[in-house]
């Protein structure tokens, strides 16, 4: 994570919410023959100290999380390029501007019970940001589809020990800078980012 302070100064329920909101990112481990890394739909619990997601059950995370190695969770929001010009000061540079969130602990993979609960609840989630559509409902498959499908996955939970972020929003720049910056950026239709560059966390 960026070690600037003024990056890292957000509250802990804002960086949760986002997590929340965005329920995809990636999943980091160590593995017997090196680094893995799983992109992941997941549920993060109401209090922030559980990840409910599933893997492919011969893949090689899964692998790694049946022995025990430690897992990092990331979930990036929204990001971009800066161009220096867009400050309208003298002498700066190119920077990217981003938010993220890390969260540390360990893995395990869990009891099969209730895993049809937990896809349910996992497509509903995803379904939700879809209405007004009509949510798509596992009830839809064929008797014996969904079982059979579910063979070739595992259900899992993380148990969340940390948790860092960044919110690098131009936070070091004058308001003006800052502003005139992300202007640019609604013009260049990365508009997520320039509303968090207009209103950075205090």
């Amino acid at each position: 994570m960026h070690p600037n302070p003024a990056f890292r100064r957000v509250d802990a329920e804002q960086s949760l919410n986002l997590v929340r909101a965005r329920s995809f990112g990636i999943l980091i481990a160590q593995g017997a023959e090196g680094p893995l890394a799983s992109h992941i739909p997941f549920l993060l619990s109401d209090d922030g100290s559980v990840v409910e997601f599933h893997l492919v059950r011969n893949s090689a995370m899964a692998r790694a999380i049946a022995d025990g190695a430690p897992v990092r969770l990331i979930v990036e929001g929204p990001e971009g390029y800066i161009s220096p010009d867009w400050y309208g000061l003298e002498d700066q540079v190119p920077t990217w501007n981003y938010v993220a969130v890390h969260l540390v602990g360990e893995a395990r993979l869990i009891n099969e019970d209730g895993f049809r609960d937990l896809l349910d609840r996992l497509s509903a989630h995803f379904e939700a940001c879809l209405l007004p559509k009509k949510p798509w409902t596992s009830d839809k498959m064929t008797e014996g589809v969904m079982e059979r499908m579910m063979r070739g996955i595992v259900p899992c939970v993380l148990e969340v020990s940390d948790f860092q972020s960044t919110w690098k929003l131009g936070q070091n720049k004058t308001e003006n800078a800052r502003t005139g910056a992300a202007e640019r950026l609604d013009g260049q239709g990365n508009s997520a980012l320039a509303a968090l560059m207009r209103n950075p966390p205090a």
